[in-house]
Order: C-alpha cells, then sequence, then structure tokens
C-alpha cells in the first residue's frame, strides 16, 4: 500500500532540508492543489505542471527561501491511512496557535484551516504546515 499524499510532503521536506531550488512531485490533482495551497500560503514561490525525467506529468515547485533560510521548516501529514482524522468546523486545532496551516479536504474542495473555519464547514485534516 502506498500514499501519494504523504510521498509528495516527503518530497517537498527533502527538498528543502537539501537546499534544493526546485523539486518534481508525482503529478495529481489532489497534490497540485496542495502545492497551490502552499504557493497561496506563502511557503513556496511558484508551482506549474510538467514532464519528469521519465516523460511522465509531473509537479514542479519552486522553493522559496528568505535570506537563505527555508520559508517551510516543517510539514507533516497529519491524517495517514491508517488513521483518519475528522473535525467539525469549530473543532479544527490550530496550527502553532495559528503561525502554520492545516491543510483540509472539506465537501467543497481542498482549502486551508482559517478558510474552513470561516465558511464553517469540517473535513479530514491532511497536513499541518509551518
Amino acid at each position: 500500500m502506498s500514499d501519494s499524499i504523504s510521498d509528495f510532503i516527503t518530497v517537498v521536506r527533502n527538498a528543502y532540508r537539501a537546499r534544493k531550488n526546485e523539486c518534481f512531485g508525482k503529478h495529481s490533482k489532489l497534490n497540485l492543489r496542495i502545492a497551490g495551497i502552499l504557493r497561496e500560503e506563502g511557503y513556496i514561490r511558484d508551482v506549474e505542471e510538467a514532464t519528469g525525467a521519465t516523460g511522465h506529468k509531473a509537479i514542479r515547485i519552486t522553493l522559496k527561501y528568505v535570506e537563505d533560510a527555508p520559508a517551510l521548516i516543517g510539514i507533516q501529514r497529519a491524517s495517514k491511512p491508517g488513521r483518519r482524522l475528522y473535525f467539525q468546523y469549530n473543532n479544527i486545532p490550530k496550527v502553532m496557535d495559528g503561525l502554520g496551516v492545516g491543510i483540509l479536504t472539506t465537501s467543497t474542495g481542498l482549502m486551508n484551516d482559517r478558510e474552513a473555519r470561516r465558511r464553517k464547514v469540517g473535513g479530514e485534516m491532511i497536513c499541518s504546515v509551518w
């Protein structure tokens, strides 16, 4: 069994730790939307669809550094295949007391935790970013 979301998060985390300028993740609509939220929140510089070295569709992520420090310090998978975490909108946990971002999948699509609270929709917590 494989978890494509965990694989994608690991690619981004490892690229930041290796001080790369860009990385390539496996293409899927969900991974593309997660990368889009990371771009909207300012953790990465750019996201685009590309072709990987093997000729398959991929997601090219341009990483962001601020004065040689990574913009993304940590990213962690919250809900896993063996243990799903669902929250009502009023119980969605704040990541680092609101300094970080939680990414949730809801009935109205993928969104960050602040947007889910504002729209009053709950869902599955995919990952936490700080």
